[in-house]
């Protein structure tokens, strides 16, 4: 329930493209102020200096602090720096009293074995794995408002999982399901690499990690928790010249007795006051309807019976840096303090994109 009160907030590892689009966030929440954000890169320099469109927004400036430091007297506390740090930080925020919400992959896995497999280092930290709740709100709403510890999903994961929880809810997700995922160069990082470079990524696709992502065995994780049986995703990513940006395509085969018109009915009804997925009627989803906000699109299509079944189509569109990543962060953040979930979420996007 809403009250009076403002509650404070603090950024850790505020540099990034995930970190801007957060603090921009949350400069425009009426509930919650932003009062710090620590960093290793820029410290003392204003905001702007990593975010340029946040000039004149804020007289805050980036401090090099410690992560108990950095929590003092707070809320709340996102994190959003790489995979594999905010592990070694968390035991020096635990002793505070803030929530987290930590947009990192190090928490979101049960199983540290699988973390130690797909991240490519061993858990630091794997007794605190199961107190963490996944932040889906679309699956976990009600644990999330009375979580204090949060792992916010990735975005191909988000992307996917939303594609196909509906099916998995009504027990139609089993054996084998082929995704291929598009995704923009923003999900890479603000440091640029070989494979964000612009004269190699403008004007070109590229195929990477096949069938070994990261986000596999967190889709895996929740799908199986949603209702999914014997479940195997064969995902392939591909790199694409967008900045923002993931669009993911899944085949799951159903019973031949399925319609198209059937199908769509399963997700409108899945989706049907959900505040930040839709279910577009007059055409399929795509990036540019999401770019910029909170917003993911799904879509089904059917094709013909053949040997009693019907391959199945669901497309998934999301903004990477917002629903896929610091959006469903301040929606997570929302939730567990008790706030409407929409806060600081509401905007539709710009169009054109």
């Amino acid at each position: 329930m809403v009250t009076g009160k403002r509650y404070r907030a603090a950024v850790i590892g505020g540099s990034g493209y995930g970190g801007g689009e957060m603090i921009r966030r949350l400069l425009i929440h009426p509930h919650v102020e932003l009062v710090r954000v620590a960093s290793i890169d820029h410290v003392g320099e204003p905001l702007s200096a990593a975010h340029p469109s946040l000039e004149g927004a804020t007289g805050l400036a980036f401090q090099d602090l410690p992560p108990a430091e950095a929590a003092g007297g707070v809320d709340v506390v996102l994190l959003a720096l790489p995979h594999k740090v905010s592990a070694r930080k968390m035991s020096e925020i635990m002793p505070t009293p803030a929530k987290v919400v930590d947009m990192s992959g190090d928490f979101r896995l049960r199983d540290a074995a699988a973390y130690e497999r797909y991240y490519g280092a061993e858990h630091p930290h794997p007794e605190l794995l199961e107190q963490f709740v996944y932040g889906l709100p679309e699956l976990n709403r009600e644990r999330i408002r009375t979580a204090r510890l949060v792992a916010s999903p990735g975005c191909f994961a988000t992307t996917i999982e939303l594609a196909l929880l509906p099916l998995a809810k009504a027990g139609l997700l089993e054996g084998v399901v082929h995704v291929q995922g598009i995704t923009g160069s923003s999900g890479s990082g603000v440091a640029p690499s070989a494979g964000t470079h612009h004269p190699v990524r403008a004007g070109n696709l590229r195929a990477y990690r096949p069938l070994e992502h990261q986000h596999l065995p967190e889709i895996v994780q929740t799908l199986a928790q949603a209702g999914a049986r014997d479940l195997e995703v064969r995902f392939v990513p591909v790199s694409a010249p967008l900045s923002r940006g993931i669009f993911a395509t899944s085949f799951v085969e159903l019973p031949d007795a399925w319609s198209e018109e059937r199908l769509r009915r399963l997700y409108e009804d899945a989706y049907d006051g959900e505040p930040f997925v839709r279910v577009p009627r007059r055409r399929l989803p795509e990036v540019a309807a999401v770019s910029g906000s909170n917003h993911a699109e799904v879509g089904v299509a059917l094709g013909p019976a053949a040997k009693g079944r019907r391959t199945a189509v669901l497309i998934s569109a999301t903004d990477n840096l917002v629903k896929g990543g610091a959006g469903q962060a301040i929606q997570n953040m929302n939730l567990m303090l008790g706030l409407p979930e929409t806060a600081s979420l509401e905007d539709p996007g710009p169009w054109p994109p």
